[in-house]
């Protein structure tokens, strides 16, 4: 069944009705060609799903509202990717495989290794793709909400932000184990992930110095752009998610 996300504010439950707007009234009547007394499925970011049937279909589509549910895919816990900016388009990729893997928000952030360091006006257009990205992906792999992608900050500022359970993948000496970190963590979790060059020693102790972890990933040296999909499959596997 085809899948939509729609503020709250467009669900009128008492009356059983919603309407859908935009780019994905759009999509219904001319790319999907669906038509009235066609199903869909309509979540509120909030965690409840809607099957509707669709009424009719004209500047807006207006649909009955059929059921409602608990969405069930969602974790239950908060992962926050701290993420530095890759090359290239590399970002791209890792936005869609982490809300595949269940982050709930993704922050980018500057480090002293970033090779691309973009002006604001080339950020805001990358954040605006990036989060046009994992809205894609939340609808096709079924998720219960759209995690957001904050807009890139600095180093500093991304540590002082982390909450929860906080720690710092790093391929150096003198780091603690994935598995025993997850096995601790709360219901909020917040790791960071490195550019191509990795983490400076400088920034290392930075981190340990806000009380962020050092964490390895085992033996082997990832790449950045997947790091953060091995520590989401690790927080799925250990959170009895699979």
């Amino acid at each position: 069944m085809q899948r939509f996300f729609l503020s709250a504010q467009n669900i009128d439950i008492e009356n059983k009705i919603l309407k859908i707007e935009g780019s994905d009234s759009k999509h219904i009547a001319q790319s999907l060609r669906m038509k009235q007394g066609d199903t869909i499925t309509v979540c509120d970011m909030q965690k409840f799903e809607y099957s509707c049937e669709i009424i009719s279909i004209n500047d807006f589509v207006t649909a009955e509202i059929i059921s409602i549910s608990k969405n069930d895919t969602e974790p239950n816990y908060k992962a926050y990717l701290y993420q530095a900016l890759p090359k290239n388009d590399k970002m791209d990729y890792i936005v869609q495989k982490a809300v595949e893997l269940g982050v709930y928000e993704i922050i980018p952030f500057i480090s002293e290794r970033c090779i691309s360091r973009p002006d604001k006006k080339s950020v805001d257009n990358k954040v605006s793709r990036w989060q046009k990205i994992s809205e894609e992906a939340a609808k096709q792999c079924g998720r219960g909400i759209i995690p957001v992608v904050r807009s890139v900050i600095d180093y500093e500022k991304a540590l002082a932000d982390a909450v929860g359970t906080k720690f710092l993948c790093y391929e150096g000496d003198g780091t603690e184990s994935v598995a025993k970190i997850i096995c601790e963590s709360e219901s909020d979790i917040s790791f960071f992930i490195g550019p191509e060059g990795g983490f400076s020693m400088r920034e290392v102790a930075a981190a340990r110095g806000r009380s962020l972890r050092a964490v390895g990933l085992g033996k082997l040296i990832l790449r950045c752009e997947t790091a953060s999909g091995f520590v989401l499959a690790c927080l799925s596997y250990e959170k009895n998610l699979i």
